[in-house]
């Protein structure tokens, strides 16, 4: 069966994110679910939605792939890591050796 994952990681990651997402699917074969990129400014209510989808794209998946590049792990990842973690749901890191959970 094809695992299924979600990138979590901070945005300004989000070229890396792009990159590991392919990395992913090509040589793991991996459904790799990804975060909205974009250079707009969200506001409070449209930032509000975007981390509720993405509560919902964790509980869709398998798996959750934290890019924790040099060990960053920011607030918000870290409460996808708690709500992953409560959801039983397998937590992959880039930087194994460097998670700071």
């Amino acid at each position: 069966m094809t695992k299924v994952v979600t990138i979590c990681g901070s945005m300004k990651y989000k070229k890396e994110m792009i990159e590991l997402a392919t990395e992913l699917e090509l040589e793991k074969g991996y459904v790799v679910i990804q975060c909205v990129y974009s250079d707009r400014n969200y506001n409070d209510k449209e930032l509000d939605i975007l981390s509720q989808i993405h509560f919902k794209k964790i509980e869709m998946s398998d798996a959750i792939y934290v890019v924790n590049i040099d060990g960053y792990i920011g607030n918000s990842t870290q409460k996808e890591i708690a709500y992953a973690k409560k959801l039983n749901k397998e937590i992959l890191y880039f930087n194994e050796g460097l998670s700071n959970n």
